[in-house]
Formats: C-alpha cells, sequence, structure tokens
C-alpha cells in the first residue's frame, strides 16, 4: 500500500497479514482524490472515515493536510496499526477511534465535509449507514458521502444517491443531500 500525493507522497506501509481487511487498490484510490481534488479544497476538509481498515484513506487524506481525519474501526488490531503508522508519520491531524461504526454514527456531534465508508463488502447492511449519515444530518451543506462496494452491490435506488463510479472490482456510490 502506498500514499498517493501530499507531504506523504510515494511512502510505502508495509500492512500485517493479520489484519482482516482489503485496503482500497491504489488505482481506485488515486481515481477517487481525483475526482474530490476537482471538487473541493481538502486542506479545508474534515473528514469521517469509516470502517477504516488499515487506515489507507485516513493517510491520504492527512497527507494531502486535510483539517482532520476521524478514524474509525472496530477491529482492535487494526486500531493499533492505525495508531502505530499515526506516531510514525506524526499525522497531529489523524483522530483514531476504536467503535462499531453504526454505535459511532448513532452518537456522533460533529458535521463532515466528507464521509467515507468502506464496510465488508458481504455487509447486508449498507442502507442502515446511509440513513444514519443523512437522518443524523452529518454532512456539511455541500458534504457528501462514499460508499464502497463491490460490484454486487446497488445502491442506486437510495433517495439520496448520485453517482457511480467504477473501478475494477471497485465500486464508489456517492450520495449527497440537494
Amino acid at each position: 500500500m502506498r500514499i498517493i500525493s501530499g507531504t506523504l507522497k510515494s511512502r510505502r506501509i508495509n500492512t500485517p497479514t493479520n489484519l482482516p481487511v482489503r485496503p482500497t487498490t491504489d488505482k481506485a484510490k488515486e481515481a477517487l482524490f481525483n475526482i474530490l481534488q476537482n471538487t473541493y479544497y481538502i486542506e479545508d476538509l474534515n473528514v469521517l472515515d469509516l470502517f477504516s481498515g488499515t487506515g489507507n484513506i485516513s493517510y491520504e487524506f492527512c497527507s494531502r493536510e486535510s483539517d482532520t481525519v476521524t478514524s474509525v474501526e472496530q477491529n482492535s488490531k487494526c486500531i493499533n496499526f492505525i495508531k502505530e503508522i499515526k506516531e510514525k508519520f506524526e499525522l497531529d491531524n489523524l483522530q483514531v477511534i476504536q467503535s462499531d461504526c453504526f454505535s459511532f454514527l448513532k452518537s456522533v456531534k460533529s458535521k463532515y465535509h466528507i464521509i467515507f465508508a468502506d464496510p465488508p463488502y458481504d455487509m447486508p447492511n449498507y442502507d442502515e449507514v446511509i440513513d444514519l449519515v443523512f437522518s443524523r444530518d452529518l454532512l456539511d451543506e455541500e458534504g457528501v458521502l462514499i460508499m464502497e462496494h463491490s460490484k454486487d452491490t446497488n445502491l442506486s435506488k437510495h433517495e439520496f444517491f448520485k453517482e457511480r463510479r467504477k473501478y475494477g472490482g471497485v465500486n464508489f456510490s456517492f450520495f449527497k443531500k440537494e
């Protein structure tokens, strides 16, 4: 896994083999950040990374100097790894929270410009994440929720769905209130 751009550009991060994760591919991550950079001034963003896994997406936002990045993950091995990388790269803008993402969404009071969620591809309740984000009004006025999922998951029927982008086996669905 490598960081695509920003202050940590080209840094490689070796992920332990014992983590139960599926990191976003570099190709898909690069395409996603090209989209975001054409829409947002990354440095001004408050970002929430749900189901963080290795922290791959969080590091990319931190490297691009987002204002704050909150990484939420339930697995303690993943949390320890994210904290280790945070310390190693001195990521002062990264907040690491060990929590079930659903519980976190039900209790958080902050608003975010970008909420990125990469749940397990076989998770049956993707809609619950989307519903919680919008019912709790967790997005800033121009904010976007981005869900990473497999090609077999179709989220286009949700009322806040805007578009789907495909990069190999990685799919991103974008949700926005307008």
